[in-house]
């Protein structure tokens, strides 16, 4: 995620020899199922995911495996009616078990085609099926629900879901706006394939992850059907609609490339959206291959002040710049493919990110990432640049702050630094394809950087992970 340019600094704000690793695939879904916890008839699922940041994101005792959403959205009245199909899995005995959806009413709820019983307490959709759901079964969960969506306001002031624009929606869902327009098992530890139908009045275009399977116009209606096959938290699902010019190609690595414009943003995003190609294909030579067999961007013109890596596709509220193109696009190593496994952990996402964009200046003939940092590091022990450790933000109002981005680069260039350009580079390939489609955690990081380069690395990470304020240099 990044800030538009000139944007004021505020949540999204961006400054600026083995691969072989244990993914953290089934830690990650063994926790969200409740696995580790003794199978006790009737249980009930746990109302979130047990994130401190987030405490009621996501849900217990079950893991959903693929979402089929067919929605229909009117751009005059902005009325949405949805029905969500779940296919899910349990993983402790289920008396009752929680979705996360808000802002909309929900007329009715099936589990393996039998009605449920229902409540809506807040963003918990609480669903009581009429027998208890044996742990290991497969189980399917369709809810139909209509209102009209709006977003939430996250801890730091800013707003994310389904933000109404004057042509459609721009759809962003991190943190926690996934549930504004889907029931879901909202936390970036449950990851699933999706199915996104999408029905809107003709002349506007529905744009949603992976590919797009067809379109088609009738009765002043036009429906897209997108499936994107691979893991995808719910964080990073979209359903931007508006009045896009749309291109589609495939690139020479096979990648089908899909991209909707703003026809208000078209010229300015024209050069940057033509380097699409040769990012990827530059990110994949560093990180290793692109892990998603479609990619595209969709700019918008929405004023809503951040882009964000929805996965295969980056939203863009109006026309990108390149260094915005290439942090997108490196999410789709580090924080799409490669996962949370809790919100503390975002310098993974974003420092990561904001590192793609220095190495790409620097890679590119322009300053190298040395003299990023030193820039950084020059600013007094009084800027915000220090107020609080990456590592550990302290609260989901800091997870976008400066420090997470900047300082997340910083430790990234140290690390360099400490192990050398040939280790350091065989760390960020290994990580992203030891944990490919999982998750992962800053531990885990540490303990693969170690075990490259044969080196204690304690030191570089507590320093400038986790030192409170202005690191000293060693």
């Amino acid at each position: 995620m990044s800030p538009r340019p000139g944007q004021p600094a505020r949540r999204r704000t961006a400054v600026l020899r083995r691969e072989a690793v244990l993914a953290a695939v089934p830690v990650a879904v063994a926790a969200l199922l409740g696995a580790a916890a003794p199978a006790a008839p009737g249980t009930a699922g746990a109302p979130g995911a047990g994130d401190p940041y987030f405490p009621l994101s996501g849900n217990g005792g079950y893991h959903v495996r693929h979402y089929d959403l067919t929605l229909r959205y009117d751009t005059t009245s902005r009325r949405l009616d949805g029905t969500a199909v779940l296919a899910a899995r349990a993983g402790r005995n289920l008396s009752r078990f929680d979705l996360d959806l808000t802002g909309l009413k929900v007329t009715r709820v099936t589990v393996d085609g039998a009605p449920a019983a229902f409540r809506h307490t807040g963003q918990e959709l609480v669903v009581t099926p009429r027998r208890t759901l044996r742990t290991g079964r497969d189980f399917r969960i369709a809810v139909a629900y209509h209102g009209t969506p709006k977003p939430v306001t996250d801890p730091d002031g800013s707003a994310d879901g389904w933000i109404p624009t004057d042509d459609g929606a721009f759809v962003a869902g991190e943190p926690q706006g996934a549930m504004t327009w889907f029931p879901a098992n909202a936390h970036p530890r449950d990851k699933s394939s999706y199915d996104i139908t999408i029905t809107v009045p003709q002349g506007r275009t529905a744009v949603a992850n992976g590919v797009l399977l067809g379109q088609r116009t009738a009765h002043g209606r036009t429906t897209f059907r997108w499936r994107e096959p691979q893991p995808m938290a719910a964080y990073l699902a979209t359903a931007t609609v508006g009045t896009f010019k749309a291109e589609q190609y495939t690139t020479r690595d096979g990648i089908r490339v899909y991209n909707a414009v703003d026809p208000r943003e078209a010229s300015a995003a024209a050069p940057v959206l033509k380097k699409l190609p040769s990012v990827l294909a530059w990110e994949s030579t560093l990180f290793g291959p692109y892990p998603f067999r479609s990619a595209g961007s969709v700019v918008d013109h929405a004023n809503v002040g951040y882009a964000l890596e929805t996965q295969t596709r980056p939203l863009y509220d109006s026309a990108p710049d390149l260094g915005t193109l290439v942090h997108e696009s490196a999410h789709q190593w580090f924080g799409d493919s490669v996962s949370l496994t809790a919100w503390k952990d975002i310098w993974l996402n974003e420092g990561f990110a904001t590192y793609a964009e220095w190495l790409y200046t620097e890679q590119h003939g322009g300053d190298r990432a040395q003299k990023a940092f030193d820039a950084l590091y020059a600013r007094p022990a009084s800027d915000h640049l220090w107020a609080f450790p990456p590592g550990d933000p302290g609260s989901g109002a800091r997870i976008f702050d400066t420090p997470v981005y900047a300082r997340g680069a910083m430790a990234l260039h140290e690390l360099r630094r400490a192990v050398g350009d040939r280790d350091f580079f065989r760390i960020l390939r290994a990580w992203a394809a030891g944990h490919r489609y999982g998750h992962g955690t800053t531990a885990q990081f540490e303990r693969l950087a170690e075990h490259v380069s044969g080196k204690r690395l304690d030191g570089v990470f507590h320093t400038w992970l986790f030192t409170k304020g202005k690191p000293n240099r060693a």
